[in-house]
């Protein structure tokens, strides 16, 4: 019988996928088990929400080559376009509900991806980072002065002042600074894992296409890049779109979770926050952002850390270095590399 060998990368695919297969089965499994204390329940949804704008800034960081300080930008946009969607869809279904208001989430963002990366993209650099900082900041502002009520007559909206008048049981449904109120919690672990292998998917496949060739051929040198032809705006904006639409759909997941959002939960700390997960489990490594972002979500909300009281950040602080140098440290990558040569003489071997 012949067997089937798999390069490096597509052992990392499958691996990377395994891992999140066996942490959704081992979490349902405790959870059916009644294992997982209140605070962990509550912590899946965000986590996997986490995750995924972790991958999808990769894609912008670690697969592009671009650094980013507004992903939370497109989290947000994703999160209120999704909020509004499912209060607006009617449909009975609360899954079949959540699904559109991600897609929705996902389109409205991409959306922005296009409009901002057209201009934007053609910086590089700390010229680039500072542009989508300040991006992110318009967002946030623009959503604290948008109100968008809902009657029978559909949707209304209005910028500045809510100067909008309701017929007989309209409510309103993003309220300026005071966001979204009363969300119905629709969001579950199974669709967070859902979201976070489609993701992976998509990252993995367009990786090893032609255009994610391409796309990495621009992160290492630009201007052979396009001595041979590439179109540099084309490919940067492709990368940039599908990261923003990911992000979009995390949002959207993220937001459904709550019982209440506002634009300041996606202010610039946001962005840099996932921007740790990204460098601290590597960048262009996808199961490293995965790692990353649980741990570092989860670390926070730990009995112990909490007992710390005001020394709490501060051993964060010293965890995530600790993470960073193992994650990027030579002396771990050198083992790992051993090992996989030992396997593979292994599997010559027994050839």
């Amino acid at each position: 019988m012949k067997r089937i060998h798999l390069n490096k990368a597509s052992r990392v695919n499958f691996a990377t996928y395994g891992m999140v297969v066996a942490a959704y089965l081992v979490l349902q499994l405790l959870g059916s088990m009644g294992m997982l204390s209140s605070t962990m329940r509550g912590q899946l949804v965000p986590i996997c929400a986490y995750v995924a704008m972790a991958l999808s800034l990769n894609l912008t960081v670690g697969v592009l080559g671009e650094l980013s300080l507004g992903h939370g930008g497109f989290m947000s946009v994703g999160a209120f376009a999704g909020a509004v969607a499912a209060a607006a869809l009617p449909i009975g279904s609360d899954g079949l509900r959540l699904a559109c208001a991600m897609v929705a989430g996902a389109l409205v963002a991409a959306l922005v991806g296009v409009l901002v990366g057209i201009p934007v993209l053609r910086l590089n650099g700390d010229y680039l980072a500072i542009v989508t900082l300040a991006f992110g900041q318009i967002i946030k502002s623009i959503v604290e002065n948008l109100y968008i009520g809902m009657d029978g007559k559909g949707l209304h909206a209005d910028f500045l002042n809510n100067t909008m008048a309701l017929g007989e049981g309209g409510r309103m449904v993003l309220n300026g600074p005071m966001g979204v109120n009363g969300i119905q919690k629709i969001s579950t672990f199974t669709a967070g894992f859902v979201l976070v292998m489609l993701i992976l998917v998509v990252i993995f496949h367009l990786v090893g296409s032609r255009a994610g060739r391409a796309i990495m051929a621009l992160r290492d040198n630009r201007i052979a890049a396009e001595s041979v032809g590439i179109p540099v705006t084309k490919y940067k904006l492709m990368a940039f779109v599908i990261s923003a639409a990911m992000a979009g759909a995390a949002g959207t997941l993220f937001a459904l979770g709550q019982n209440t959002i506002t634009a300041n939960k996606f202010d610039f700390n946001t962005s840099i926050l996932i921007l740790v997960f990204v460098v601290l489990g590597g960048q262009g490594k996808m199961w490293g952002s995965i790692l990353a972002a649980t741990f570092l979500t989860v670390l926070p909300e730990t009995p112990a850390m909490r007992g710390l009281a005001d020394y709490r950040m501060l051993v964060y602080a010293v965890v995530m270095i600790l993470v960073m140098l193992a994650t990027n440290s030579p002396a771990v990558q050198d083992f790992v590399n051993a090992r996989l040569r030992k396997k593979k003489k292994k599997e010559g071997a027994g050839q």
